[in-house]
């Protein structure tokens, strides 16, 4: 049996996916397992033992408009599929799932066209989105019977880009600070990543900050005139999963780092601003985790998944949260065991 899995939405979505991949080898222990994610996420998924492939599906580029869509549901009717699993609840995947010819499908019954899918499993809005999307299988199994582990396997630093390798060589302590998001209301302001990150220059610690292309500037505001390692743009996401396994503390905002931080239960701060951690999207089954947010607002939160400016122009969330309780957060993360 050939079963597909398919997560193409967040890299921190892709994450929080992991623990169906061993919930599906579970319910078929002989069967051949393939992932459809995105390119960003390829690296994330690559290393997987359970898993016999990874199909990088481009939307932006070769699975771009009508024509790509058909031309993936082609793509995957020669892989000759019997079931596929569909975490990811879009139009295009509904489109591209029912051209394939796969016999067997599996979707939400929230999802767009859901009408496609032969069974459906049910999006509890209280839940955590790892038993969220455990919960495609209930029709085969209940939720209690999977592991809820995050999977992530990263390569080993003969494996690494010279920039993380250079960092792991290195004998200090590593704090990681990851300032950026993809949406601008999740960053806590940079001035303040900036004092906390003179603190931990002070303390002997090797600070480094990641993130990807688009996080150049804010890390580039944070790191002036200070003694940091800017790794954005600079890494894989297969060399950041290494970095995170081996620092000895994060401070992130709510993001993909932070499940990454989950996945390899490292001491961790997550800085919550426009969100909050009871949509499902806070520190999992990492008891060396806190989440620290601005209590009080009205218009916290104001986005399920954060946007691009404050609603309100004051953005209170972002900059009233001070330093000191980060600090303070991080100080108490590192002394658990």
């Amino acid at each position: 049996m050939r079963i597909l899995i398919v997560q193409t939405s967040y890299l921190g979505d892709t994450i929080l996916s992991t623990p169906v991949i061993a919930a599906v080898r579970q319910l078929y222990p002989q069967a051949k397992l393939w992932i459809m994610t995105t390119p960003a996420a390829t690296g994330l998924v690559a290393r997987d033992p359970l898993l016999e492939g990874v199909i990088a599906f481009d939307k932006r580029h070769q699975a771009a408009g009508l024509t790509g869509l058909l031309r993936t549901g082609r793509y995957l009717r020669e892989m000759q599929f019997d079931r596929v699993y569909a975490l990811q609840r879009s139009y295009r995947t509904a489109l591209t799932l029912l051209t394939s010819g796969i016999p067997h499908r599996t979707g939400f019954q929230n999802a767009k066209l859901s009408f496609i899918y032969h069974a459906k499993g049910i999006r509890r809005p209280s839940d955590h989105d790892v038993l969220r999307n455990l919960s495609l299988l209930m029709g085969e199994a209940p939720v209690s019977e999977f592991s809820t582990r995050l999977r992530l396997f990263p390569p080993s630093i003969e494996e690494l880009g010279p920039a993380a390798k250079g960092i792991l060589e290195q004998d200090k302590p590593l704090a990681l600070l990851v300032p950026g998001s993809a949406w601008a209301t999740k960053m806590w302001y940079w001035k303040h990543y900036r004092t906390v990150a003179s603190h931990f220059i002070d303390q002997g610690y090797t600070v480094a900050l990641l993130g990807g292309p688009a996080d150049r500037v804010v890390n580039q505001q944070v790191a002036q005139n200070l003694q940091i390692i800017d790794l954005a743009g600079e890494t894989s996401v297969a060399d950041a999963m290494a970095l995170v396994q081996n620092a000895r503390l994060m401070i992130c905002n709510d993001s993909m780092a932070l499940h990454m931080a989950s996945a390899f239960r490292i001491p961790c701060v997550a800085v919550f601003c426009a969100t909050c951690p009871s949509f499902g999207f806070g520190p999992w089954q990492n008891p060396r985790a806190v989440v620290v947010e601005k209590q009080g607002l009205a218009c916290k939160p104001c986005a399920r998944h954060g946007g691009h400016t404050c609603p309100t122009g004051t953005r209170a969330c972002m900059e009233s949260l001070l330093p000191e309780e980060i600090l303070a957060a991080a100080n108490k993360v590192l002394t658990l065991p």
